[in-house]
């Protein structure tokens, strides 16, 4: 055991956040604490550092052993240099080189107990720097930096001119570097590239230390823990495996509870009704009985409903008319600044119904290529043109859609007057903005405050071509599960950049992958795309690609029934989102004929119709032409429901 939590309590301002948290780490182990956004999971990391007193409860450490602790606020104002910070990691490491250089000195000019003690004590120096891999310190600095994204031109630059998120891989790479018995990491890939995030997934993988994670990034986890710690109304459960293990037994857990809830409401509900009837007869036997089931009645242990936060936060994208079939066609395009050229002669095509991922590494132009899509940058060369119909609905990381004077309700009323306050309220609920919370104003929001907003902002739009731009970022897992629904129940068309892969295979049916050589397309979601990179099937040249030819240029998948079973998981996919969609069609007209005919009924029951025989032989006329289809229509929807 490295750490144990035992009933850790804690409550702020008379609100409870954690009520009974109980969990052990052992040695070695890798653990994920995860929860919706509020459920305590800083708060719980604070705790267990010290920087927050549990107010019942205790944390306990293994005697002896080590943590490092990297938080989702990084304030370093340092002004030594990348390298030399992670030489303050290595210092211990280091000043024992040092010593032994010495005593290697030293031992040529001492004889008899002096050179005696001196072997003993280099014998005992070079055991230490062996086991603590000392010979490897140097090289190990540079492959930690360099695995997570710097350069080693950017080793000299000083601390206190970094950005946040760089500021946030410095003391990731300081902790990883100083090898403590315990890794607590908040949110540790919200700063890194996708190259970054699978090099600390080995690493992480490998470390022979524990290490517990706070993350929404749901593929990471499953690379990584073999353990989910869930913190839901401030009490805690254990859950062993992987994230994708967890939401499958978490799921027949919910399942089997629900059933037991629902079974149990329903006897109780026919207890109550045979009551009320024994009572009914007003007889002394039939009430002593009836007194007999309410003491029974009242002796049940009553299951718990399960939380279901997820029903009634549901988000529809409907896109107010359907775009042509080519979307968005981008012909030679280049874009540079100053001297540095982020593409040359890019050749793009999307097409109406498509989800297509833009991925590629820090710097190669995701965003700025976005941005000259939506008109908000000029290219330096090239052409760009819209499909017939075309409606944009942009999210912008930087929140620019944004009026900071305005309250979040404010913001969305103002952009949709015709929306009830019911709709507008329930689209926040769903990006976690709940009662007050609604009339906050947008000026005194976090970042990933306000991105919820705008990415609420545009659920609520009728675009037919929507361009996300990291879309996921500051949204925990309930919020990014509604948006990858929205996402494939849309009838239109979504161009992204995501560093969320679990998002990306949810979601994606093309990727494309673009690097300062070119833009490779690849017909498929995230794992499709890794499998087809790994085995080095990469069709772009040094000019790029047209994609509407890429799909014939590119290699078939290896083994070939690979390619095939993709095509007919996207043919089933297809099938499923027009099922979908029929369904929801046959529903509307079946209520439409039925509120018609309820109409229809109440006209052949007036009196001045009653006597008029032509107009009633009319009326029911179209009520036996509506009942017949209507009968059409509930064969139609059995078959459509099976």
């Amino acid at each position: 055991m490295i750490l144990a939590c035992q009933k850790i309590e804690k409550a702020f301002g008379g609100k409870s956040v954690l009520n009974n948290v109980n969990f052990l780490i052992n040695e070695g182990e890798k653990a994920a604490v995860i929860g919706i956004n509020g459920a305590g999971k800083t708060t719980l990391f604070k705790i267990i550092t010290g920087e927050y007193e549990a107010d019942h409860g205790e944390v306990i450490f293994q005697k002896g052993s080590t943590y490092g602790y990297l938080s989702q606020i990084i304030d370093v104002s340092s002004h030594r240099s990348i390298y030399e910070e992670m030489l303050d990691a290595k210092k211990d490491i280091i000043e024992l080189e040092k010593k032994i250089r010495q005593l290697e000195k030293d031992i040529s000019t001492l004889s008899g107990e002096a050179l005696e003690s001196a072997m003993e004590s280099y014998s005992r120096f070079t055991d230490r720097f062996e086991k603590a891999n000392g010979y490897a310190w140097k090289s190990e600095i540079i492959g930690v930096l360099k695995g997570l994204g710097f350069d080693e031109s950017q080793f000299d630059t000083p601390i206190h001119t970094l950005s946040g998120g760089q500021k946030t891989r410095v003391a990731l790479s300081r902790i990883l570097l100083m090898h403590p018995d315990l890794i607590l990491l908040d949110e540790p890939t919200n700063h890194l590239d996708m190259e970054s995030i699978r090099w600390l997934e080995t690493f992480l993988s490998n470390y022979r230390g524990a290490v517990l994670i706070v993350s929404h990034d749901r593929y990471f986890l499953d690379k990584v823990v073999d353990k989910v710690i869930e913190i839901e109304r401030g009490n805690s459960q254990v859950f062993n495996g992987n994230y994708s293990a967890y939401a499958e037994k978490k799921k027949a857990q919910r399942d089997a509870q629900m059933k037991l809830y629902m079974n149990q409401q329903q006897e109780i509900h026919h207890q109550e009704e045979v009551i009320t009837k024994l009572r009914s007869f007003n007889r002394e036997k039939s009430i002593k009985r009836a007194e007999s089931r309410e003491k029974m009645l009242s002796k049940i242990e009553l299951v718990d409903k399960p939380v279901t936060l997820n029903s009634k936060m549901r988000i529809t994208l409907e896109p107010e008319v359907l775009s042509g079939n080519d979307v968005l066609t981008i012909e030679g395009l280049s874009k540079s600044f100053g001297d540095k050229a982020l593409f040359r002669n890019l050749n793009v095509q999307i097409k109406r119904g498509e989800v297509v991922g833009l991925l590629g590494a820090n710097g190669t132009g995701k965003t700025t290529l976005l941005k000259i899509i939506n008109r908000q940058l000029r290219a330096d060369s090239g052409k760009i043109r819209y499909g017939s119909k075309v409606s944009i609905g942009y999210y912008d990381q930087e929140q620019h859609v944004l009026d900071d004077s305005k309250t979040i309700f404010d913001e969305i009323s103002d952009a949709y007057p015709k929306l009830t306050n019911t709709r507008i309220r329930n689209v926040l609920a769903a990006f976690l903005f709940t009662g007050e919370d609604v009339f906050q104003v947008i000026g005194t929001l976090s970042g990933g405050e306000k991105g919820r907003v705008s990415l609420a902002k545009l659920m609520l739009s009728n675009a037919n071509f929507i361009i996300l731009d990291e879309p996921t970022n500051h949204l925990d897992i309930q919020s990014r599960e509604i948006l990858e629904e929205a996402i494939n129940n849309y009838e239109g068309t979504v161009f992204y950049v995501s560093h969320d892969r679990y998002f990306i295979n949810q979601t994606a049916t093309r990727i494309l992958d673009l690097s300062p050589e070119g833009i490779v397309n690849y017909k498929g979601n995230y794992n499709y795309y890794l499998e087809q990179k790994e085995a080095g099937n990469v069709s772009a040249d040094s000019d790029n690609i047209t994609l509407a030819a890429s799909a014939d240029k590119s290699p078939a998948p290896s083994p070939e029934k690979a390619k095939e079973d993709w095509k007919r998981s996207r043919e089933e996919a297809a099938k499923q989102r027009k099922r979908a969609n029929d369904l929801k069609k046959t529903e509307k007209e079946i209520s439409r004929l039925e509120a018609e005919n309820d109409q229809l009924k109440n006209e052949m029951a007036l009196p001045e119709n009653a006597t008029n025989v032509s107009k009633l032989m009319e009326l029911n006329t179209k009520f036996e032409e509506n009942e017949s289809t209507l009968l059409e229509l509930y064969d139609k929807w059995e078959e459509l429901s099976e």
